[in-house]
């Protein structure tokens, strides 16, 4: 297992999953939704979204559209989309939700064809709230093992920072906007030194617009990637309450950085100012990076920023920073 191209980054995310790897000393990802929805079965149905390449599979009286298609296939049918993950972590009300990461894991090329290893990553424990997170990391590991693969589990904060912040010498907070968690790390010089999540994230922001508008939160969710932005005036209802609700993730996040260095003795003596880097489908919003700079602007933390910046591919960071942990261990 010496050769590079044997080392995956796993993303394993709630929103989606991204898997990375080095090809050719270039960095490739590749994704799929990590959410399925239920519709009827037929044998006309089954034929036809096999011969247009979608996945699905057979369950009962059932045909489980999973991946990609599977958000286009809710908005039609006017269904929620149903998820593997939830919170960040595995969902306890899906039953199916191992079989069909390792179905979407096998679409990725990630299967057990060839054994490799695998750094995944997984989220840091929620602040002030109970925490699954060893169970789920212990369920993935059990999986990737599953299928051939030697897996070990990388902080998703951290991931973050050994994708972004190379010309820092890994020196950093690096901030996963994911759909179920938003995750923070500080490190100095590649070294963890804190980290948190907070439950306000992409997923909060689709269902608590959807309550107040009266839409389904997959409806919501297409409106908000294909054409949200903090453009100043929301004519939209929609649009109205997704930047009420972002404007709410930012400050949880921003708040939460504080109650981290909230005792004089979690304050590190770094000697000099650090970045913050941003990543995850949530920051992908025009006008992101901004709001998130004005809100810690508002309530400076008590560490010197050198910068506020936007990963380089906000979808892929975590996966590509998994991925250069697994290249270092050779």
């Amino acid at each position: 297992m010496k050769n590079k191209s044997s080392r995956i980054g796993l993303d394993p995310g709630t929103s989606r999953i991204v898997v990375a790897r080095r090809v050719e000393g270039e960095y490739q990802c590749q994704s799929h939704l990590n959410a399925f929805v239920a519709v009827p079965l037929t044998q006309m149905a089954a034929r036809t979204l096999k011969k247009e390449g979608v996945l699905h599979m057979e369950q009962g009286a059932e045909l489980l559209v999973y991946g990609n298609e599977s958000e286009r296939f809710a908005d039609l049918f006017h269904l929620e989309a149903r998820r593997p993950m939830r919170g960040g972590v595995l969902n306890p009300g899906e039953p199916e939700g191992i079989p069909l990461i390792r179905r979407i894991l096998e679409a990725l090329g990630a299967g057990g064809d060839e054994p490799r290893r695998v750094c995944f990553s997984v989220p840091a424990s929620p602040l002030g709230e109970e925490s699954t997170v060893t169970f789920h990391e212990a369920a993935l590991k059990e999986l990737l093992a599953e299928l051939g693969h030697e897996a070990r589990a990388i902080n998703e904060g951290l991931a973050v920072i050994y994708s972004e912040l190379e010309d820092s010498n890994y020196t950093g907070i690096g901030i996963s906007f994911g759909g179920g968690l938003c995750n923070v790390c500080l490190a100095y010089l590649s070294a963890p030194l804190l980290s948190f999540s907070i439950s306000k994230a992409g997923d909060f922001i689709d269902s608590s617009a959807a309550a107040v508008t009266n839409e389904l939160a997959t409806r919501v969710r297409i409106v908000k990637e294909s054409s949200f932005g903090f453009n100043g005036h929301f004519a939209e209802k929609i649009q109205q309450a997704l930047g009420i609700y972002y404007m709410d993730m930012i400050q949880a996040v921003v708040d939460g950085l504080h109650n981290a260095f909230s005792n004089a003795l979690n304050v590190p003596k770094l000697g000099r100012a650090i970045p913050i880097v941003l990543s995850g489908g949530s920051a992908l919003a025009s006008g992101f990076r901004e709001r998130f700079e004005k809100a810690l602007a508002d309530r400076p933390l008590p560490i010197p920023i050198s910068e506020v910046r936007l990963a380089a591919e906000p979808l892929s960071a975590t996966a590509k920073g998994a991925l250069v942990a697994a290249l270092a261990e050779m």
